[in-house]
């Protein structure tokens, strides 16, 4: 692909490998920009090159460290508003605080839409991001919102392996409509595991509404934390007859708890999941009773980058 100068391309330090994948999909390469953490935490950065009149794409994910990596792309973008950027997309693979999406206990914040109202703040003009964990999340937003999914990467991995008798499971009955239009493109049969969550990282799995006895288990979810979801889920399927487990989420924002579990408790053959977090530091991939593969969105990310500058449909890229 040709170089195009008329847009530019900057990050933060949250995810820089899938920026650096971004851009050279794009053909170009990471405008320059210093970003600084005073020893009292205070985040500080310098945009190196000018971007008065341009289009400018500031790509930084919502992990690890939710916190600091918000405050990176809120200055971010403030100096480049500051610095006359004509339109300014912030492109955000994993919107971290999305499990805070609704008021379900007294006296608790709706942090979700406080980012989104942060970010608009900040200055976007735009907002970029990949499988919210509950689509009503775009609601969140007053500005124009374009929401990709990673299943087009998902699903051409999932046809590569040429399963013998797949089924498309989803680990929690929150999954089954995704679940459901996987099963449907996959032309598989569908399965539902009900489940009570017991605590923040604790859930018990309890019934598998369908029938995998026999089959190889694909399992669809959006994000795993601490495992335990797919984890109750793998060990259900397991005792109702699977075959096989294979785990496939979009994001991957692991814990300590979950990085025990996975190395000890689960029952998976397989977990599949992308690059829109990177992984965790310190993660031993080496030790896992599994086998982990990890996909890159950043042709997806890059694509819908390249449309949104040309004013083009970024729909058009899931038909």
């Amino acid at each position: 692909m040709e170089q195009n100068e008329d847009f530019m391309i900057f990050s933060g330090t949250a995810n820089l490998p899938l920026a650096e994948k971004v851009a050279a999909y794009l053909g170009k390469s990471l405008n320059k920009i210093d970003i600084k953490h005073f020893p009292d935490g205070e985040t500080f950065c310098q945009v190196q090159e000018g971007v008065r009149g341009r289009d400018v794409f500031v790509i930084q994910s919502g992990s690890p460290e939710p916190n600091q990596a918000y405050m990176e792309l809120f200055v971010i973008m403030d100096a480049l508003k500051r610095g006359s950027a004509k339109r300014i997309t912030a492109v955000i693979p994993y919107y971290g605080y999305a499990r805070q999406d609704r008021k379900d206990q007294p006296r608790v914040p709706i942090t979700a839409r406080l980012i989104a109202n942060l970010v608009e703040c900040a200055g976007a003009d735009r907002v970029l991001t990949m499988d919210l964990h509950a689509n009503q999340i775009q609601g969140f937003f007053d500005v124009p919102l374009d929401h990709l999914k990673a299943e087009p990467v998902i699903l051409k991995y999932i046809r590569d392996q040429q399963f013998n008798k797949p089924i498309v499971v989803a680990p929690d009955t929150g999954g089954a409509k995704t679940a459901y239009g996987y099963s449907r493109k996959l032309g598989a049969g569908l399965a539902i595991v009900a489940k009570q969550r017991t605590g923040d990282s604790t859930v018990d799995a309890f019934s598998v509404v369908g029938d995998v006895n026999g089959c190889d288990v694909i399992m669809i979810d959006d994000m795993t934390a601490t495992g335990g979801t797919l984890s109750a889920a793998a060990a259900m399927c397991r005792a109702q007859g699977a075959k096989s487990v294979h785990a496939f989420v979009s994001h991957f924002p692991l814990t300590a708890k979950g990085e025990e579990r996975l190395m000890n408790e689960t029952q998976l053959d397989e977990l599949v999941v992308t690059d829109s977090i990177p992984l965790r530091k310190g993660f031993d991939v080496s030790k896992l009773p599994f086998k982990l593969t990890q996909l890159s969105v950043a042709p997806l990310i890059g694509e819908a980058v390249k449309r949104i500058h040309n004013d083009e449909s970024v729909n058009d890229l899931f038909h």
